[in-house]
């Protein structure tokens, strides 16, 4: 193997301490691979690029399972393409995240008896860089305690001077080609943070409502509609039925009164209503539902506004003033007095969106805002996919990317903050509007002012994969590392990030896209399957976890379950398999050592080797072959498997075991295995990296004396494949398997002796005999021997002795009762299942228990006749 020029091979170490501590070892290492500069990427290398941008996390965040889960997967992709050779950027950064960081300084001035409007504006945006500076970016910290392999020198911040620069500079050039507008819709509105919010800062959840249905109109033109929201009904203006509803056709076109108002509403004909639910008739309130706003530009309706930006009725005498759910009830007492309230239904159970932030009932508002005019965008976003220029993976996701940028709305781009990009747009006082670019200068002079909105987080994190790399500035950067080549991210954001990456990577790089694949993940679930919440309180934070196993555990764990696009059930125990691996690999890496395994030289030649060298070796390059190929397939959890049952079965359980056999016996053959044993580990430490990288940079380097795991070569396959050697191995594997269950069941201990003659002629066991007698603790046969057991396995005999260590006379006594018990477990099952009466009633899952069992008791009966059979005649 040769190494990287970073490297300075060292005379190996064959000391390592008894025990592996992670917490010993993971924050030193993990600052000293920065400090060597190993993660920093070179614009002016000549090696191929491989660049990951990381999705942004929010600046109030902090590491949870999700982060370390995405992050170990990145992590896994960049470190063995930086051992690969290719220039290799992961870049860092964090998200402003417009909401959650106003939110966190508003409640700080709310301790101070304070609010953002006694800073006013620029103190109080100033008072969130402070909160930045002191409170932001504790991820990062945790990021380093994860293992993130990521370029530090290259991290970016959605409101640095760079990317504010970038944000300007796309908004005007999109202004310009009139992709952007302002007008009046719809959107959602936060009564608590008074703005507007994305669709994804909405969560729905089943809430306790009222159905309530009310008798618009008087004597033969009346109609009956449904509705949860009896506070809206003071906005209606017009109430719609389907054309063809023969029901209504006598209103359509007419005015009909509205109760509790003295205005009258036309009947109108659309589509849109469904005849078959409810009454087929419903409300129309063009300025509080979305749906009824494309009815009201359909049918020219009036846009009546009946709340103000805290959800308080404005119109109406007596119900002016009151909040939207104390007007609800006493709009429903009013109607109920008036005998319009035809029916009631108390508790209904809808769903309802709530602000993600502060957990307020959202409000659909029609308010003035801005605009992208999403059609080309979302139809080149669409068409580099189903081009190939881009690639989803799992592909059966691409379905639900086509379904959102196939059918997506225009996207609403303000928000009513102070903090984030303000939009720059100004106003003059003839009603000019102006859009200044970034080195530009705004108007001036009396009347002029700049809109008061900022821009949707999403707005600036949709620029990332270019913005982070010096865009609008045609840098090195962007012309070495971009476009990205993975984009891995969850599939719960596949419309609200991803489809706004596409767009605008598309457009402002001249059709060139933002990364070549989107690898989308699951999400992370306790080991019951259930979404991890605080309201249930299974919530994790890893960092617990990483103090008590060690980083490597956790990551470990996380990759192990990574099955594309599928989400992943995770619990403790787990964690604690994985650091008893991380504890396997030190053990081995120990005894090893302790045993002379080295990686000086070249390998002998096959010809020198046994049959145990050359199928470990075999078995080493499918493995190699077998984990590039799920790498390339975004297939973690397969090659993680893999990995583990490669190093832990055959290289730690059998190798090593095999392998003590050699180094006792000496000479030649000894030196051959060490160092073939030195080869195996060399290329399994390498293999397992990516995935646990503390670990096995600390074992690999004392192994090899070299400088770092983390810049040493990825293994190639070299080809070298002996099925010969791999089929006498699985035979001899068979052996001593077979035996250690037959020694199981008889009741022995692991480390008892017993006599046995082995009679292996003729087969290929032949050279394995005293493998063979130290793995199962079988002494010489001895002049007394008397053959009290015999096992026939793969061409073989072993006969054993074990007059001495078991009282065959009550081992048959025994297996006979439990043979009875199987026996009879047998015919009470197959009695039950021959009942047609009983199978006529029981349901399908006892049924199917009882099949359990009939199968269970044949199992036990065969098992129990096998070891009866094997025992001696008392």
């Amino acid at each position: 193997m040769t190494e990287n020029a970073h490297q300075q091979p060292t005379a190996p170490s064959t000391e390592l301490p008894t025990q592996y501590a992670p917490a010993d070892v993971e924050g030193p290492l993990y600052e000293r691979w920065v400090e060597r500069g190993y993660f920093a990427a070179d614009a002016k290398s000549d090696k191929p690029a491989y660049t990951i941008v990381i999705p942004p996390p929010n600046v109030t965040g902090s590491l949870h399972l999700g982060h370390a889960f995405q992050h170990t997967l990145m992590d896994a992709l960049t470190r063995r393409k930086r051992m690969q050779g290719f220039e290799a950027l992961w870049l860092p950064g964090m998200d402003h995240a417009g909401i959650a960081t106003q939110n966190k300084v508003e409640q700080q001035l709310a301790e101070e008896g304070k609010s953002r409007q006694d800073l006013g504006r620029e103190e109080f945006v100033e008072r969130v860089w402070q909160w930045k500076e002191e409170y932001g970016g504790r991820i990062l910290g945790q990021m380093r305690r994860l293992g993130d392999g990521v370029d530090w020198d290259r991290e970016r911040f959605t409101m640095d001077e760079g990317l504010s620069k970038a944000v300007q500079t796309i908004f005007k050039k999109l202004y310009d080609d009139e992709l952007i507008y302002r007008a009046e819709r719809i959107i959602n509105w936060c009564p608590r943070c008074l703005t507007a919010i994305s669709d994804i800062e909405v969560e729905y959840q089943e809430d306790d409502g009222e159905l309530v249905s009310i008798k618009y109109g008087e004597g033969e033109e009346t109609l009956v509609v449904a509705t949860t929201r009896a506070e809206t009904m003071l906005g209606d203006t017009a109430v719609a039925v389907h054309p063809d509803d023969e029901r209504y056709k006598h209103l359509v076109g007419k005015r009909i009164k509205l109760p509790l108002t003295d205005r009258t509403i036309p009947v109108v004909a659309d589509t849109h209503v469904d005849p078959e639910f409810g009454t087929g008739a419903v409300k129309v309130t063009p300025a509080h539902d979305p749906n009824d706003f494309a009815i009201g530009q359909r049918h020219d309706l009036e846009s009546i506004t009946v709340m103000d930006e805290r959800a308080v009725i404005t119109v109406h005498g007596p119900f002016q003033g009151l909040d939207r759910f104390e007007a609800r009830s006493a709009i429903v007492a009013a109607l109920r007095s008036q005998g319009r309230i035809v029916a009631e239904k108390r508790p209904y159970v809808h769903s309802v969106g709530h602000c993600s932030r502060c957990r307020t009932t959202i409000e659909p508002r029609l308010s003035m805002q801005w605009w992208v005019k999403v059609g080309p965008l979302a139809k080149a976003a669409g068409d580099a996919v189903r081009d190939g220029r881009v690639r989803i993976h799992p592909e059966d996701m691409s379905k639900r990317y086509f379904d959102w940028v196939d059918n997506m709305h225009d996207w609403c781009i303000s928000r009513q903050l102070w903090w984030g990009h303000r939009i720059p747009v100004w106003y003059g006082p003839a009603g000019e509007v102006v859009c200044v670019g970034p080195d530009e200068q705004p108007p001036t002079g009396e009347g002029w002012r700049q809109d008061t909105d900022v821009l949707d987080t999403w707005f600036s994190s949709g620029l990332w994969p270019f913005s982070t790399l010096g865009w609008p500035e045609q840098t090195a950067d962007l012309r070495k590392f971009y476009p990205t080549d993975v984009l891995l991210t969850g599939h719960d954001i596949i419309f609200f990030w991803v489809a706004r990456m596409m767009m605008f990577g598309l457009y402002a790089m001249d059709g060139e896209v933002p990364f070549k694949t989107i690898a989308l993940t699951g999400l992370v679930r306790d080991e019951r399957g259930k979404k991890m919440s605080k309201s249930f309180g299974n919530v994790v934070d890893p960092l617990d976890w990483m103090d008590k196993y060690g980083s490597d555990a956790v990551r470990f764990t996380l990759a192990r379950g990574a099955n594309p696009g599928t989400d992943v059930p995770i619990g403790e125990d787990w964690v604690q398999a994985s650091r008893n691996f991380a504890n396997k690999i030190w053990n081995a890496t120990r005894f090893a050592l302790m045993n002379g395994a080295t990686v000086e030289g070249p390998l002998p030649d096959p010809a020198e080797m046994s049959a145990t060298d050359r199928w470990i070796l075999s078995r080493l390059n499918k493995t190699v072959a077998e984990v590039d190929a799920f790498y390339d397939d975004f297939q973690f959890a397969k090659l993680s498997d893999s990995l583990y049952h490669f190093a832990w079965d055959e290289v730690f359980d059998w190798y090593v075991e095999l392998s003590k056999t050699t180094f006792q016996a000496g000479g030649r053959g000894a030196e051959v295995s060490r160092r073939v044993l030195g080869e195996v580990l060399d290329v399994t430490l390498k293999l397992l990296h990516p995935v646990v990288p503390f670990v096995t940079d600390t074992l690999w380097t004392t192994l090899t004396g070299g400088e770092s795991v983390v810049i040493a070569d990825w293994p190639a396959d070299s080809g070298f494949r002996d099925d010969t050697a791999e089929k006498e191995i699985d035979t001899l594997q068979s052996v001593i398997t077979e035996v250690r269950r037959f020694r199981a069941d008889q009741g022995l201990q692991p480390g008892q002796r017993v006599p046995a003659r082995l009679t292996l002629d003729g087969t290929a066991l032949a050279p394995h005999e005293a493998a063979i007698r130290q793995l199962l603790r079988l002494q010489p046969e001895g002049d007394a021997f008397a053959a009290t057991a015999t096992l026939p396995v793969a061409g073989a005999t072993v006969a054993l002795d074990l007059s001495g260590t078991i009282d065959v006379a009550a081992e048959r006594k025994r297996l006979a009762k439990d043979l009875a018990a199987a026996e009879k477990e047998k015919a009470q099952a197959t009695a039950k299942l021959g009942n047609e009466a009983f199978l006529a009633k029981a349901p399908d899952n006892v049924v199917d228990k009882i099949r359990g069992r009939l199968a269970k008791a044949d199992e036990d009966i065969a098992r129990i006749q096998a070891q009866l059979d094997r025992l001696p005649q008392a």
